[in-house]
């Protein structure tokens, strides 16, 4: 699963990249908002009792360019569902969702090309809930903690026409939540994923 949405994520982008017409770049003052697919991908071996496997969902994000380099963006989404399972064995022994909104810091390298490839740096807040035991610990109550990190990302925009365009994103999270069950310490699932997203964006 995790390499199959990697695999086709990246293969979409791939597509993009092999014309580049020129078209106006993004300006002081322009907003960029997105909407498409995301999928939160977390390190193999996640914990040492539980791991947590992939999630996707719907994404969107809103960019305010403060000119031609430099924007600040906020990452939203639906909630992301990931299943919990007994490393090991991969016994499904419970279920999260889980947002993440994201603020970051992002520098786009401007060119006379469609193609605008950026780097950002920002933190991210990670709030678990709707936390369910399944399986062998069905009947217990488990509860992961929120998560406050460091995120970073690189991707690009593909522009479309001088207002439609697509992008490509990869972001490094840093998310650490602390399991309980029955409110007892369980363990700390370093979860820290690779988010990809697949996103249609408009320039205002």
């Amino acid at each position: 699963m995790k390499n199959s949405v990697r695999k086709t994520l990246l293969a979409s982008a791939g597509v993009l990249m092999l014309a580049s017409p020129a078209l106006r770049a993004a300006e002081a003052g322009d907003w960029l908002f997105r909407v498409g697919v995301g999928a939160v991908n977390p390190k193999s071996n996640n914990g040492d009792i539980v791991s947590v496997d992939t999630g996707t969902t719907l994404v969107f994000n809103g960019t305010y360019m403060f000119n031609q380099n430099v924007g600040l963006e906020v990452l939203a989404a639906l909630p992301f569902s990931h299943d919990i399972n007994l490393k090991g064995t991969g016994t499904k022994v419970g279920e999260t969702k889980q947002l993440p909104p994201t603020v970051s810091l992002q520098y786009h390298f401007a060119n006379d090309s469609a193609f605008t490839p950026y780097a950002g740096l920002g933190v991210n807040y990670t709030l678990f809930f709707d936390d369910k035991a399944r399986g062998p610990l069905a009947g217990s109550a488990l509860d992961l903690d929120p998560s406050f990190g460091l995120a970073t990302q690189v991707g690009f925009d593909y522009d479309l026409s001088d207002n439609m365009l697509v992008n490509f994103d990869i972001r490094w999270i840093d998310i650490d939540t602390d399991a309980k069950l029955d409110g007892a310490p369980l363990e700390t699932v370093a979860i820290d994923p690779f988010v990809y997203s697949l996103t249609v964006g408009w320039k205002f």
